[in-house]
């Protein structure tokens, strides 16, 4: 079953520094369809414009998860670590019993485009730890590229969760599959362009919870990126 989330009923909030869209309940927009999916709590498109940013707030038990789509994004947590993130980059913090972290456009000149994942961790209280990578275009071209895993394949960063998060960009014309074990889930969200999902269309916004499907084949109309969550 293919239930689609599309880009335009996300929760939305436009703050002026800030243009969000959010594909489950968050802040101050709440959707009892849409609490989260399986451990998948939140999926937050944001836009932040020319040197603004989020100023030092605290998180905890949580596995963070920063995806950049354009522009630059500065971090600072309170672990010391310090890193500016690009397209291609990804970011992961793992807040465990407690860390302070800011996020900054830096840029004084272009917006900042990214997307944000929280993913509920398996165990509570443990080390707060941050790490990154990057993944250019020809690791994610034409393929399923791990970013984010409970066991570091492909190279991704490891996350305190049995999940993984593939990201790929696709050329119009290619085809994709995957396949879902038993009891396993999957939820898509396209970055841009368009494709169909086992024949269900989606567009650039769109998300699609995806459950009792045991192979997924991934078909774009015209050059696409997407984010693909396997999820217990």
């Amino acid at each position: 079953m293919i239930q689609t989330r599309p880009s335009a009923e996300r929760g939305r909030a436009n703050h002026g520094w800030l243009n969000t869209r959010h594909s489950f309940s968050f802040a101050n927009y709440y959707d009892p369809n849409f609490l989260g999916f399986r451990k998948l709590r939140v999926l937050n498109e944001d836009r932040i414009q020319s040197s603004a940013g989020f100023p030092e707030h605290p998180h905890a038990d949580m596995e963070i998860i920063t995806y950049v789509i354009e522009g630059a994004l500065t971090h600072r947590d309170s672990t010391g670590s310090v890193a500016t993130l690009k397209p291609g980059d990804v970011q992961v913090m793992s807040a465990g019993q407690g860390i302070r972290h800011s996020e900054f456009n830096a840029s004084n000149e272009r917006e900042l485009h990214f997307i944000q994942i929280w993913i509920e961790p398996a165990e509570r209280g443990a080390v707060p730890r941050h790490a990154e990578a990057h993944f250019d275009d020809t690791a994610r071209r034409g393929r399923l590229q791990a970013i984010a895993s409970n066991d570091g394949r492909d190279g991704s960063l490891l996350i305190g969760q049995d999940a993984v998060v593939y990201a790929s960009v696709l050329d119009h014309g290619q085809s994709i599959g995957h396949e879902l074990e038993p009891g396993r889930y999957a939820w898509l969200q396209l970055v841009r362009g368009a494709l169909s999902v086992n024949g269900e269309p989606l567009a650039a916004g769109d998300g699609a919870a995806i459950d009792d499907e045991s192979h997924l084949e991934l078909r774009p109309t015209e050059e696409t990126e997407f984010l693909l969550f396997d999820l217990a």
